[in-house]
């Protein structure tokens, strides 16, 4: 349907031009600020929701003119990262054609529990129910397919981000004929449950350095909000997201394959352990705490992360006493992705009202 011929192999020089295709509960967070982090590190363009968005137009398919700038700038973006429902054609608007196009995939089980979780309030098939167990028990018990996209939190979840239709059916060419244009058009899909496998492999594509992918985990919320569910739900979700289920099943071996042939196992572990040994000083450097905190322990309240459903989602504290270039490099770090957009919209466009989530001051 879409065609894009083009293919990257691991990159010489380091990669610029990327598309990240944010996918909801995935880690992707964490990913965004890798990237945003990145792009100021080398001065680059980032295609920004325009005016007081946060998102690219979701949940309805990508349009070019939602870019802030797109009229005026075209093809001038490096970095592409927000969320949205893709839309390839109207993505080669922004991106240059040597773009590298790359998303993440996370075990459709977690992503329903997860997803359950955060979006409880705004989706009404959620609403209806008392838990996640209690919704798979029967789906269609609660899912009404009139409410279209109120209810894409609910079923195959990463098949609607991709662009594609999460209530079609699960039939055997049509799943492979996506299948096909996804590897035609992602160079790359990441795994959640391997996050740091992931990173080693994403910086070996791009041909970046492991520092520019350590990260701290964003967006993680705190252990009391997370739904035990039962063997039979588990079970249930592979069946109610069975699009999602085995599109994560085919890309899991293709990242696998991936690995052995561009890295290879040992030099993987290796990596690993250096890409968690360099996180770890930093979190010494940084931190005042060894781990995320509650929201209402964070210090800075410009630094609270935004709150979803019933999640409760976790923030970081810095110790004090940093000097002011090691105070800006944890910053970035530990900076919600809303409040770092908002910092990154009003440097880029500096004679542009600014949006609603304010940063801190002291990071200017």
């Amino acid at each position: 349907m879409w065609g894009f011929p083009i293919k990257h192999p691991r990159h010489r020089q380091p990669q610029t031009n990327v598309m990240f295709l944010k996918t909801h509960k995935t880690a992707s967070s964490t990913i965004m600020n890798i990237l945003f982090r990145f792009a100021e590190k080398h001065n680059l363009t980032l295609a920004l929701p325009a005016g007081q968005a946060y998102h690219l137009g979701y949940p309805h398919c990508f349009r070019a003119h939602v870019v802030e700038g797109f009229q005026s700038m075209g093809q001038s973006y490096n970095i592409m990262c927000n969320h949205m429902r893709f839309n390839l054609p109207e993505v080669q608007k922004v991106m240059p054609n040597t773009t590298t196009y790359f998303s993440i995939l996370r075990n459709p089980v977690s992503l329903m529990e997860s997803s359950y979780a955060y979006n409880k309030y705004f989706t009404p098939a959620f609403r209806r129910s008392k838990d996640v167990n209690e919704f798979l028990a029967s789906p269609w018990t609660y899912y009404n397919l009139s409410e279209r996209t109120n209810n894409v939190h609910a079923r195959n979840y990463m098949w609607f981000d991709f662009g594609y239709d999460n209530n079609a059916v699960d039939a055997e060419d049509y799943l492979q004929r996506v299948i096909e244009e996804i590897e035609q058009t992602f160079q790359l899909l990441l795994l959640t449950e391997y996050f740091d496998e992931s990173m080693v492999l994403l910086k070996e594509t791009l041909g970046w350095n492991l520092e520019d992918v350590v990260y701290f985990k964003l967006n993680s919320r705190s252990q009391e909000t997370v739904q035990s569910m039962s063997p039979e739900s588990k079970e249930k979700v592979k069946e109610w997201c069975s699009l999602d289920w085995k599109l994560y099943q085919h890309f899991n071996r293709s990242f696998w394959r991936r690995m052995q042939e561009t890295i290879g196992l040992d030099k993987l572990s290796q990596e690993v352990n250096l890409l968690r040994r360099k996180q770890k000083e930093l979190m010494e450097l940084c931190l005042l705490d060894p781990e995320p905190i509650d929201k209402t322990k964070i210090k800075d309240k410009k630094l609270q992360p935004f709150q979803s459903g019933r999640a409760n989602i976790l923030g970081y504290n810095l110790k004090e006493g940093l000097s002011n270039e090691t105070l800006r490099a944890c910053l970035r770090l530990i900076m919600p992705e809303l409040q770092y957009m908002s910092y990154l919209y009003a440097r880029q466009f500096p004679q542009k009202k600014r949006k609603s989530t304010s940063f801190p001051l002291w990071w200017r």
